[in-house]
């Protein structure tokens, strides 16, 4: 029997943790469930949140979300329908809240001055922008495996690795998913051909540990242990990297553009941005086009 680094539980766990990040990471997903975060909208009231996405884009990803029972529909009249979160979808902004800290702490910065003072200080990303792309790191096939394989058991061959996270799969397979997460920053090569998690790597101990429980129907405050995201080492001593970067999802216009009217400031439970938090570009009539999973990353 093949030995492996993983405890008992992890294969469910895991399948959840993945079917999560599968759910959330089609483009705007986030941005669609945190516009929804404070009260219920109609969709003519979504859509000026939301400029740069077409009828076409935005129909669409409240269905899916609809679907997978994050966001609920309720007709009062044939013309008047509003878009809110579910509870499953109100217990998941804590969750989104903890990966939006990492983005933040973690992916890259361009460093732009400051209106005032003229300093060069790090750019402001957008909460949902920050969440995103983490997401982008994480949802492809394979990737989440891996870095669980890894934290469990610290600098690994590639050989354990394919057997732990992608059994059945030739060895020659698990090489492109692990070249991707050493470009992205997860996970660095060791002196002895063992792959190890970076510093970043394993700075998704929370963030995996949140995903864990919400996946599970448990309350965040249940996530303070994990039997693989134990807490996260220090790690402050470590030699960090770069990130590759890329502009912003929504990038800022040259030109200032009108304010987004502030959310009300009563929140649904569970969301612990503030108003304001999720539109901290200023929104285009239509951003660039996002990167593909496995591209560039801030």
């Amino acid at each position: 029997m093949t030995t492996t680094g993983l405890p008992r539980t992890t294969p469910t766990d895991l399948s959840r943790v993945t079917e999560t990040l599968e759910m959330l990471a089609p483009r705007w997903s986030v941005w669609v469930l945190m516009t929804l975060a404070n009260q219920p909208l109609r969709y003519a009231e979504i859509k000026p949140k939301l400029p740069w996405l077409a009828d076409g884009q935005l129909h669409p990803r409240l269905r899916k979300l609809t679907d997978v029972g994050l966001v609920e529909r309720t007709e009062y009249a044939p013309r008047h329908v509003t878009y809110g979160l579910t509870d499953r979808g109100t217990e998941l902004m804590p969750a989104l809240t903890v990966i939006a800290a990492w983005g933040n702490t973690h992916l890259e910065k361009d460093l732009v001055p400051n209106p005032k003072t003229g300093e060069l200080e790090p750019e402001r990303i957008a909460a949902a922008d920050n969440i995103e792309d983490a997401l982008l790191m994480l949802s492809p096939r394979h990737a989440t495996p891996l870095l669980w394989a890894l934290k469990a058991r610290g600098a690994t061959s590639p050989k354990a690795l394919a057997a732990d996270a992608m059994p059945g799969y030739n060895l020659s397979a698990v090489y492109p998913p692990l070249r991707q997460l050493i470009d992205d920053g997860l996970v660095e090569v060791t002196g002895e051909s063992t792959f190890q998690l970076s510093a970043q790597g394993h700075a998704l101990a929370p963030v995996y540990r949140a995903l864990s429980a919400w996946a599970a129907g448990r309350p965040l405050s249940d996530a303070t242990t994990h039997p693989v995201w134990k807490q996260a080492p220090d790690l402050s001593q470590a030699r960090t990297r770069a990130w590759i970067t890329h502009q912003s999802r929504v990038p800022a216009l040259p030109a200032p553009a009108p304010s987004v009217p502030a959310l009300p400031v009563t929140q649904r439970p569970g969301a612990t941005w503030q108003p304001g938090d999720l539109f901290s570009h200023q929104i285009p009539a239509r951003p660039n086009a996002a990167p593909s999973a496995g591209g560039h990353h801030r």
